[in-house]
């Protein structure tokens, strides 16, 4: 199975999969009350959700201070962000930001019951206070020029954007272009051939 593959490459502890294990169980117990993810997409659980969040973490080798995500929602890919870094980079701290308050209530559950420290911001992206991130990510948030605007906001002057973007991605990088300059790296997706994580540095408006 690709999620046995891709973390047994990254050798994880039998702590951090027990750890990834408790959060599906987890979402699954809250998915019918606030629509986490699609229905459609539970029996994929692993593979269109949990292991395209580990490939976010893998993007970087070393993430520094903070990681922080945007438009959390359902924990992808910020818990799992949170679960690998206790693991792989304790020193990194992890801050969740998201705007429903009842995702919000979620999400603090889930890093409770997963044992894994993270803070969550129940606000509007736009009204939360510049975060400094070394790390930023978001994952089916909005197209990428508005993910620009937000790293602008949010992430350090020598920090590193990381976004999932389906097969559209070379035209959402050449609409951005027209509002922004930045260097990207597209990384192929093991779990979807024709999509990417968009690593980003240097975000700095035309």
């Amino acid at each position: 199975m690709m999620q046995n593959k891709i973390l047994d490459e990254m050798n994880v502890s039998r702590e951090t999969l027990d750890r990834l294990y408790e959060f599906e169980n987890i979402l699954l117990k809250w998915n019918p009350k606030i629509n986490l993810v699609s229905k459609n997409s539970l029996e994929q659980l692993w593979s269109r959700h949990i292991i395209d969040s580990v490939q976010v973490f893998n993007c970087v080798a070393t993430p520094g201070p903070s990681w922080v995500d945007i438009g959390s929602g359902g924990g992808f890919p910020g818990i799992v962000i949170a679960i690998l870094a206790a693991e792989f980079s304790p020193e990194t701290s992890v801050t969740l930001i998201e705007s429903d308050q009842r995702k919000s209530a979620f999400l603090r559950s889930a890093a409770r019951e997963c044992g894994v420290s993270v803070s969550v911001i129940a606000d509007r992206i736009e009204k939360v206070a510049p975060q400094r991130a070394s790390i930023l990510s978001a994952r089916a948030l909005a197209d990428l020029t508005t993910l620009l605007g937000f790293a602008e906001g949010h992430l350090a002057e020598t920090g590193t954007a990381l976004f999932p973007k389906g097969q559209s991605w070379k035209k959402e990088v050449d609409i951005a272009r027209q509002q922004w300059r930045f260097e990207v790296e597209p990384i192929t997706s093991l779990t979807e051939p024709d999509a990417v994580i968009l690593k980003i540095d240097g975000v700095a408006r035309v």
